[in-house]
């Protein structure tokens, strides 16, 4: 399914071309209506004369987050105020939070680069969209709201949370697509068998899963829990919003299209800050090509991940692999570095174990100790001959130790770390309930704290 086909399948070489054009209207777009990154070309030596082709790119500044906060709120906006049409901002958990504002156009843009993930994702026009990301400075709610009209669809704006009317909607107005995050896609499976709700009181054939990393292990849990074809959507307020890339329903697993005549990407060595080569990992860099509002160069994400053309695809955009985990969120423990991801994966496959995990991580005796809690799969109870389940009874020690045993063993052989394994009774993992989760509690800095 697509949405804009002459695009989607544009060949490289006019791609490139248009990229090219693209670019050297934003230099002299930014150069001219952007003081920060004026300074920035003048300290540089940058001539906006100078970058004629997409491959100048590497010529120019990066553009960080703290660059974002420096500027706050209207600093880095290419207009008048006059010009803006809506303004979005990220939570702000770390102090001021991220500003980004919107004309006309650029509204116009992330409604077509959300209509096209959508109909990459299985959505046709006529369908019903269950939108279960949050409303409001989020820009996840309203992105995939007005992309679901666009293409086309009926949107019920349900919002994030209540999981109790989330389930009836579900059942009584019978979408068949739904965009949430892959942790409340979970928490809605696992909620759909633990009510004994029929699947075939759903009417869901796709789901469409972002804001957060999530893995294989995650997406089969969906996948059969809710009866759906689930897949990723990326994106982030900085850059526009969800619809940044898009995986296909067909291609699932194999990767995710960039829009790359609005996006340019480029993956960054985080210690040269060199650009790599198809297919290594490491920083995903973006270039707000055709943004009117607050144009970014050479965005630094902060996400893991790499690129690579898939000759064998329908589209021709490049595709980026799976969000590894951010560079500023990769955990460094005794030497070893450490994505929340790799432990997901280690999950995989482990039946008795539920996807629900959390890492804790302290000193003692002044080394760093890692405690993964990972939850027992509700079915272990039946296997162990529980009649229902409840929370906190006493299962086989033998079995639970051998459950336990093994999987350190797994996490020592596949990731190098040996780490305290916790195994948890069901539903005393914490869930998401519709916003990002937290799989990483670090308890580090509270306890220096204390001490001193």
């Amino acid at each position: 399914m697509f949405y804009q086909k002459e695009i989607e399948t544009l060949p490289l070489s006019k791609l490139r071309k248009l990229q090219s054009q693209q670019l050297e209207n934003l230099v002299d777009y930014v150069y001219q209506r952007v003081p920060f990154y004026k300074t920035k070309f003048d300290q540089m030596g940058i001539k906006p004369s100078e970058i004629r082709r997409i491959e100048d790119l590497s010529k120019l500044p990066f553009t960080f987050k703290t660059d974002l906060r420096d500027n706050y709120p209207f600093d880095l906006f290419a207009v008048s105020p006059q010009e803006i049409k809506r303004i979005h901002c990220s939570s702000g958990t770390t102090g001021k939070p991220t500003v980004v504002g919107y004309t006309k156009n650029d509204l116009s843009i992330f409604a077509q680069v959300t209509a096209r993930s959508l109909a990459a994702a299985g959505a046709q026009p006529g369908m019903k969209l269950h939108n279960a990301y949050g409303y409001g400075l989020f820009t996840g709610g309203l992105g995939l709201h007005y992309g679901g009209e666009l293409l086309g669809l009926a949107v019920v704006p349900v919002s994030g949370g209540m999981t109790d009317r989330q389930l009836m909607l579900l059942q009584d107005f019978k979408p068949e697509v739904i965009c949430c995050t892959p942790s409340y896609a979970q928490t809605l499976a696992q909620e759909v068998q633990k009510r004994g709700i029929p699947k075939n009181s759903l009417h869901l054939k796709y789901a469409v899963l972002g804001a957060e990393p999530w893995t294989e292990t995650i997406r089969q849990e969906v996948q059969e829990g809710l009866g759906v074809i689930a897949t990723n959507i990326y994106g982030l307020s900085e850059i526009i919003g969800p619809g940044v890339s898009q995986e296909d329903f067909e291609e699932q697993g194999g990767g995710s299209h960039v829009w790359e005549d609005h996006f340019f990407p480029e993956i960054i060595d985080p210690e040269t800050r060199q650009p790599l080569p198809e297919g290594k990992d490491g920083v995903l860099v973006f270039t707000t090509l055709t943004k009117e509002g607050m144009p970014l160069l050479r965005y630094w994400t902060n996400d893991i991940t790499h690129l690579y053309y898939d000759t064998d695809s329908k589209r021709t955009h490049i595709k980026m692999g799976p969000i590894k985990g951010r560079s500023d969120d990769m955990l460094v423990i005794r030497g070893v570095n450490l994505f929340p991801s790799q432990v997901e994966e280690v999950l995989n496959g482990i039946p008795h174990l539920s996807a629900n995990y959390q890492l804790w991580i302290t000193k003692k005796d002044k080394m760093d100790a890692l405690e993964l809690r990972v939850e027992l799969d509700h079915r272990v109870y039946q296997e162990l001959n529980f009649n229902q389940v409840k929370i906190g009874v006493q299962l086989h020690q033998e079995f639970l130790d051998e459950l336990s045993k093994g999987l350190t063993e797994k996490i020592k052989n596949n990731i190098g770390l040996t780490m305290k394994v916790t195994l948890q009774d069901f539903e005393q993992v914490p869930r998401s309930t519709g916003g990002k989760l937290s799989r990483v509690v670090d308890k580090r800095r509270a306890e220096s704290k204390t001490k001193k």
